[in-house]
């Protein structure tokens, strides 16, 4: 009876093959048929299969694993091939009767499980078993550890390969994992980053173990004079796929030996902002370093009507020009200012008089005949408090400069005096209240440098 009514309901809600004909000519451009696509022929082919998994799969996470988990524990009983309701319902005690009820006749409709009318048992279906054993090799193979993600990819080539069967499109499979992991690891290596070139590393030295391991494989499908021309082609790309994979070892060593070099270390702590970055990449709430951290909470302040009102009130009383006043102020004579010499250029040219006395005349520091062609630096600049006469010595090497003698100015006067500033390393000892010692050196009058002056003047 329960059969009868699951027929009458799938008969209800399944389409039509004209039905099922239009509804998938809808996706496609008017002027393409899907019947003239290879790939839509294959998986045509394969709806029995495919509606299999539309079957389990198709709903709620729950739903789907409670279908799975009723076929995985019929499947797994080895005792006996056959089960009566009585033997399910003890099976799967822990399920409610309705809901128990619901998977098996959905499984049932579905070529999953079949009913043994006459012996009144069900029966696993060698699809089922097959569909359970593509997605336990799936789970196995796709384990947590394996971060290139190839075991399964490689398990079905291998499978395949051993059984003689191996196809285009298994081999095809395989080889667009090849191209992403080396896509993924370039990338790694072009971003400069140290913790994603260390993660892509590890992933890399996986997929080298699995690369070992498929060599054997190719070569058993290169060497095969059974084997297709696709095949052929589809494992020398692998091949090279592989080469360019193993070939990164240089890419990656290159890429942290060069951020190695550029870590920076914080003092002599021995620390570099790896080591931070790691440590703060441990903790899984930040925000929590900052607790106890901060003193006073911070107090966000609000403009309050008092503070309005000030800012109103001040806006209003500001004094503004007014607007009706046209035409131009009337004219005011400029202020009279006496454009006094700044001490500094008066003391400046004391000390160019001083010394131009001393070179036209000869007669510095005492104005008298048969006063000394050189006086030393101390004589020149002293009598002087401490200031003036550092301002003086400042000046002296200036006194010779070419570069200084042709501009214009003071200064310039002062380079081209025909005397020559002679400092030595030795200091002198001086009986002055302000300047208790000074480096030793003179001021020699240059005769030829005035001689050869006078033509000139």
């Amino acid at each position: 009876m329960i059969d009868l009514m699951a027929s009458a309901a799938l008969a209800d809600t399944n389409p039509t093959e004209q039905e099922q004909q239009d509804a998938l000519q809808a996706h496609f451009q008017p002027h393409i048929s899907a019947d003239e696509i290879e790939q839509v022929y294959h998986l045509k082919r394969a709806q029995p299969l495919l509606q299999v998994f539309t079957a389990l799969f198709h709903g709620g996470f729950e739903g789907v694993l409670v279908r799975l988990l009723v076929l995985r524990e019929l499947a797994n009983e080895t005792t006996s091939s056959a089960f009566s309701r009585a033997d399910i319902n003890t099976r799967l005690a822990y399920l409610l009767p309705e809901s128990l009820e619901t998977v098996l006749n959905r499984l049932r409709t579905n070529g999953l499980l079949a009913w043994d009318a006459q012996q009144a048992v069900y029966r696993v279906t060698p699809m089922a078993r097959n569909v359970l054993a593509a997605i336990d090799s799936l789970l196995a193979l796709a384990a947590p550890e394996d971060d290139a993600e190839m075991g399964f990819l490689l398990s079905q080539v291998a499978g395949a390969q051993a059984v003689g069967g191996v196809t285009t499109e298994q081999l095809q499979h395989l080889l667009g994992r090849l191209v992403d992991l080396t896509d993924e690891f370039r990338d790694a290596i072009a971003s400069g980053s140290e913790f994603r070139l260390r993660e892509s590393q590890a992933k890399w030295h996986q997929a080298c173990d699995w690369v070992e391991k498929g060599s054997e494989i190719l070569r058993a499908i290169t060497s095969d004079e059974n084997a297709d021309s696709a095949t052929h082609r589809a494992a020398q790309a692998i091949g090279r796929a592989q080469s360019q994979l193993l070939n990164m070892q240089g890419m990656f060593s290159r890429a942290l030996n060069q951020i190695e070099r550029q870590r920076v270390h914080l003092g002599q702590s021995g620390l570099s902002t790896t080591d931070i970055k790691r440590w703060l990449l441990a903790h899984e709430d930040l925000a929590s370093l900052a607790e106890d951290a901060i003193d006073q909470p911070v107090k966000p302040l609000f403009i309050t009507p008092a503070e309005m009102i000030d800012v109103a009130e001040t806006e209003l009383m500001t004094e503004r020009p007014n607007a009706l006043v046209n035409g131009l102020p009337a004219g005011q004579d400029a202020p009279t200012t006496i454009n006094d010499s700044p001490a500094m250029q008066r003391e400046l040219d004391d000390w160019l008089a001083r010394l131009s006395d001393f070179a036209q005349l000869n007669n510095f520091p005492a104005v008298a005949e048969g006063s000394p062609r050189e006086v030393k630096v101390h004589e020149a600049l002293l009598p002087a408090s401490f200031a003036l006469a550092s301002y003086r010595a400042s000046m002296l090497p200036l006194l010779g400069d070419e570069a200084e003698a042709s501009m214009q100015g003071t200064t310039a006067d002062l380079a081209r005096l025909p005397i020559r500033f002679a400092p030595q390393d030795e200091m002198v000892q001086l009986p002055d209240l302000e300047i208790a010692a000074i480096s030793l050196a003179a001021l020699t009058l240059e005769l030829d440098k005035k001689e050869s002056g006078k033509p000139d003047e």
